[in-house]
């Protein structure tokens, strides 16, 4: 087992606690020890829900396991069942619970209680939140329409009538979830084409009895529905569309791909005229942008998304690419091949560290772990998937997908890197009175007349311990360059002059350590 601070997924039970929130009237029985209510407050602090999540703990405690535990787990499905009335009981266990073998689905079961019990066995010391999220809805899709006739062929559509899908996989505490459900609605309804439900987000059990009525489903989130596409495919025959519209190209892809799947004609380019994200990667200013070295490392979905967008749509250059999604590595195997480099599949945010701090990218696209790396190492960085922090969930309209989606993303990505540019422009203008480091720094500094990263300096601006010492005339050098690479400029000079013992760095010491990192 291993110590860590952050984690990229919860356990298992948390991703059957979003399946559960997302639903209108089904309640969770969690067997679980008392402590595992944590969870709550990502939904209600995190995520900024008015409500918490429909959620029954047993919680028991260390002197309840010299009793029955069993016991308190029928007492504690009966007294929810009566309580809140929900329309379909999901019953599971968090990985505490899962040593002591109560088989509370089996106990549920066998309670008498007025409400469809469905159990979902979670490996907990084997899997994370994704996985767990993904079984729920695959466990309980299944349950409700098991019974369904089975059709080896679909009838055609009736033509009085647009084609009808449904969207499956958002999620709460999904990035951007809300919003993305509403984007692609418009954007389909902009096509001809109208969406019978979403699932499980603010889906009813009743909901979810109408899926086999679509004419195809739509795989929005992959690491939670791709599961139970698959299985709606075999059984009803529902064709999946599996382009995840995130970005100009992929949106495109995911019309075309709707339009196949249904059968009807698409004008793709009178829908997309209001994207902005086109014209701006052709316009003059873009090319400050063109070549700009990035990183990507979210769950596979949004990584796979953010690489092509990156390439493809605003010319960078793709340094790095990774997930912590391991049941939906080998997409982002393939991209990184494509892009001739290692893939990092990892949940070990200081292999991610390690890894960023090596390849001193200019942007970081990633989690909130990223974020505070990229923070650390002073580069610039965008969250562009879950895990996620309280500012990633907000109140105002701010889809991924789609081509509104695509104008967000422009702005996300395009900013921290155009901040960069302005303290450049400021740089230039360093005589003036106005720009003066010592009269007015820039409001973007970290310190006064300092950028970013300060590598080899304590808080006062000494040198730090084992550092090389900055002459003044070296110092006021460093400060003309660029803020953005300023960092990285401090960074190798003083690897430089610690690999060949020199004390004090001087101007010298700073172009010859240049002429050697620009070899």
């Amino acid at each position: 087992m291993e110590l860590t601070i952050w984690t990229y997924e919860g356990p298992p039970h948390v991703g059957a606690m979003r399946v559960a929130a997302s639903l209108e009237d089904s309640h969770l029985l969690l067997h679980a020890p008392q402590g595992d209510t944590y969870a709550d407050l990502l939904f209600t602090m995190i995520a900024r829900n008015g409500k918490r999540p429909p959620v029954t703990y047993t919680t028991f405690q260390a002197r309840d396991l010299g009793a029955d535990t069993a016991a308190i787990v029928l007492q504690s499905a009966r007294e929810a069942a009566e309580r809140f009335k929900p329309a379909l009981m999901l019953v599971a266990e968090s990985c505490t619970a899962e040593l002591l073998q109560d088989q509370p689905g089996t106990l549920a079961a066998g309670a008498d209680l007025e409400v469809p019990v469905v159990h979902v066995e979670l490996a907990a010391y084997s899997r994370k939140e994704n996985w767990g999220a993904s079984e729920t809805l695959y466990h309980l899709v299944r349950a409700l329409l098991n019974g369904r006739e089975d059709r080896s062929e679909r009838k055609p559509a009736d033509p009085a009538r647009r084609p009808r899908v449904n969207l499956l996989g958002p999620t709460e505490l999904g990035f951007r979830c809300r919003d993305d459900v509403t984007e692609i609605t418009r954007l389909l309804d902009a096509a001809g084409v109208d969406v019978n439900l979403a699932a499980p987000a603010d889906a009813s059990v009743a909901d979810l009895l109408r899926i086999p009525d679509a004419d195809a489903n739509v795989c929005l989130y992959p690491e939670i529905a791709q599961t139970t596409c698959a299985w709606l495919e075999r059984k009803f025959r529902q064709p999946t569309v599996r382009t995840v519209p995130i970005g100009v190209g992929a949106t495109r892809d995911f019309l075309a791909e709707v339009a196949e799947a249904t059968g009807i004609e698409i004008d793709i380019d009178k829908i997309e005229r209001n994207c902005r994200l086109p014209w701006y990667s052709r316009s003059v200013d873009s090319t400050y942008l063109t070549g700009k070295r990035v990183f990507i490392f979210a769950d596979a979905t949004h990584a796979l998304a953010a690489a092509r967008i990156a390439r493809e749509e605003l010319g960078f250059e793709v340094v790095g690419l990774g997930t912590y999604s391991r049941e939906q590595a080998r997409g982002v195997r393939e991209a990184a091949r494509q892009h001739g480099l290692e893939p990092l599949i990892t949940d070990d945010y200081l292999e991610v560290e390690r890894r960023i701090a090596e390849l001193q990218p200019e942007l970081v696209l990633g989690t909130q772990m990223e974020r505070h790396i990229a923070k650390k190492l002073g580069i610039g960085c965008a969250v562009i998937s879950s895990p996620a922090h309280v500012q990633d969930f907000p109140a105002r309209y701010s889809p991924q997908m789609g081509y509104e989606g695509a104008n967000v993303i422009f702005d996300s990505w395009v900013h921290p890197l155009m901040m960069g540019l302005e303290e450049h422009l400021l740089g230039m203008f360093r005589e003036d009175f106005e720009f003066n480091d010592e009269a007015m720094p820039s409001h973007l500094a970290a310190v006064p007349g300092e950028g970013y990263a300060r590598s080899g300096q304590d808080d006062t601006g000494t040198a730090a311990e084992g550092t090389p010492a900055w002459a003044q005339d070296a110092e006021r050098e460093l400060k003309k360059i660029p803020f953005f690479v300023r960092g990285k400029a401090r960074r190798n000079t003083e690897l430089f002059a610690s690999e060949r013992g020199v004390e004090t760095i001087s101007v010298e010491t700073l172009y010859e350590a240049k002429a050697h990192f620009s070899r």
